[in-house]
C-alpha cells in the first residue's frame, strides 16, 4: 500500500511504527500534539495523518481514524480491482495463445494451465483427478460453517480416496467448527483426514499428490483453473503447508486471548477493524455473517468503554487489539513421512 517509505520508518499507513502509533493514539486522544512531540515519527505527517493546527502552527492535528479507515480501504479496493483486471487480461492472452495451437507447443506445456468453464467441467476435472489420486490431498475450504449439499456433493470422491489409503489435510475458518455437518463428515472420515483451524485461509484451493492444483478464476466459482505446472503448484503447496503450521486442530479447543471479556473471534475482528475494514469485508474473510459481525462488534465496543466507531479504533489499539492473536507454532501431529488429512469436496 502506498505511503511512507524511509529507512527508519518503512511503513505505510496500514501498519505504524510504534513511535507513530504512540504519537497518533495520543493526538487523537487529546485532539492534538505539538510539533516538537512529533519530531520524532515525520511518517505521520508525510502518511497525511498529522496536519498543521490552522490556528496555532505550533501543534498537529490528527486525521480522523474513520477518515483513515475509509482511505485505506480505497486504496486496497482499487488494489483489488487492478489485480483482477490483469488476471483477466492474463487468462484471455493464454486462452488467446491456446487457440493458435501450433507444433512449435510441447503437450506438457499445453496442459500447464487449463481453464475449466461451468461447474459439469470442474466437476469432471476433480473426479479424474480423484481417481489418479494416490498419496495425499490438501485443501483449503474458505466461508463459515460447511452446508450439508457442500459436504454430500464432494463425498464420493473423499470415500473413494480413504478406500485407497489417501491421506487428506483440510484447512478452515474457525466458524467451521460449529457446523454438525462437519464433525460428522469428519467422524466419516475416520484416521483418513484431518482438519485444522485459522481466524482466515486463502481462497479454495486443493491439490492431489502435489502434482495437479484446483483454484477458483472467478468471484462465484463457476470457473476454475487447473495447474499443473510444478512451480505453480510447488508454490501452492508451500502457502498451505505453512498456514497448516499456524492452524489450530480441529479436535484442540481455541486458545484464550488473555484478555478478560474479549473472546477470540472478537480479537480477530478488533485486528481486521483496525486495518481499516468494513463490517462487509471483515464477516467475509472470519467466515460469519454481517449481523454477527455487528453483534460481536456491539460487545467489542461495551467491553472497551467506546461510544461510537471512531472511539473503538482508539481503543482497540490502547488495548493493544489492533494486532492479529498469535500462539506458538504447531508441530505436526503425525510422522513426517506419513501425509495428513482433508479433502476437495
Amino acid at each position: 500500500m502506498a505511503g511512507h517509505r524511509t529507512e527508519a520508518h518503512p511503513h505505510g499507513a496500514d501498519r505504524l511504527c510504534d513511535a507513530g502509533d504512540r504519537v497518533y493514539s495520543r493526538a487523537v486522544r487529546r485532539g492534538r500534539v505539538s510539533r516538537k512531540d512529533a519530531e520524532t515519527v515525520p511518517c505521520l505527517v508525510e502518511l497525511a495523518l498529522l496536519h498543521p493546527d490552522p490556528d496555532d502552527m505550533g501543534w498537529l492535528v490528527p486525521t480522523s481514524p474513520q477518515e483513515v479507515m475509509t482511505r485505506l480501504l480505497r486504496e486496497m479496493h482499487e488494489h483489488v480491482v487492478a489485480t483482477q483486471s490483469r488476471v483477466g487480461k492474463a487468462v484471455s492472452a493464454f486462452e488467446w495463445y491456446a487457440a493458435l495451437g501450433g507444433n512449435a507447443r510441447s503437450p506438457a506445456e499445453g496442459a500447464a494451465i487449463r481453464v475449466l468453464d461451468g461447474l459439469p467441467r470442474i466437476r469432471a476435472a476433480m473426479d479424474e483427478a480423484t481417481e489418479a489420486c494416490t498419496s495425499e490431498v490438501l485443501a483449503v475450504q474458505p466461508g463459515g460453517i460447511r452446508r450439508e449439499d457442500e459436504l454430500s456433493e464432494g463425498l464420493h470422491r473423499a470415500l473413494a480416496l480413504r478406500r485407497r489409503g489417501v491421506r487428506m489435510r483440510d484447512l478452515y475458518t474457525h466458524v467451521a467448527r460449529h457446523g454438525q455437518g462437519l464433525l460428522n463428515y469428519m467422524e466419516l472420515m475416520e484416521e483418513a483426514a484431518e482438519a485444522r483451524t485459522l481466524d482466515e485461509v486463502t481462497e479454495r484451493l486443493i491439490v492431489f499428490d502435489r502434482t495437479v492444483a484446483f483454484i477458483p478464476a472467478s468471484p462465484d466459482r463457476t470457473v476454475a483453473l487447473e495447474l499443473r505446472h510444478p512451480a505453480l503448484v510447488g508454490y501452492l503447496v508451500t502457502v498451505f503447508e505453512r498456514l497448516w503450521r499456524l492452524a489450530i486442530p480441529l479436535t484442540a479447543p481455541l486458545p484464550d486471548t488473555g484478555i478478560d471479556g474479549i473472546t477470540h473471534r472478537e480479537r480477530s475482528i478488533a485486528a481486521l477493524l483496525a486495518e481499516g475494514h468494513q463490517d462487509a469485508v471483515v464477516a467475509e474473510r472470519l467466515g460469519i455473517s454481517v449481523r454477527t459481525c455487528r453483534a460481536h462488534i456491539a460487545r467489542l465496543s461495551e467491553t472497551l468503554g467506546a461510544a461510537s466507531r471512531t472511539q473503538l479504533g482508539v481503543r482497540i489499539a490502547q488495548a493493544g487489539l489492533d494486532d492479529p492473536p498469535r500462539f506458538p507454532e504447531l508441530q505436526p501431529l503425525t510422522a513426517p513421512d506419513r501425509p495428513e488429512s482433508p479433502t476437495g469436496r
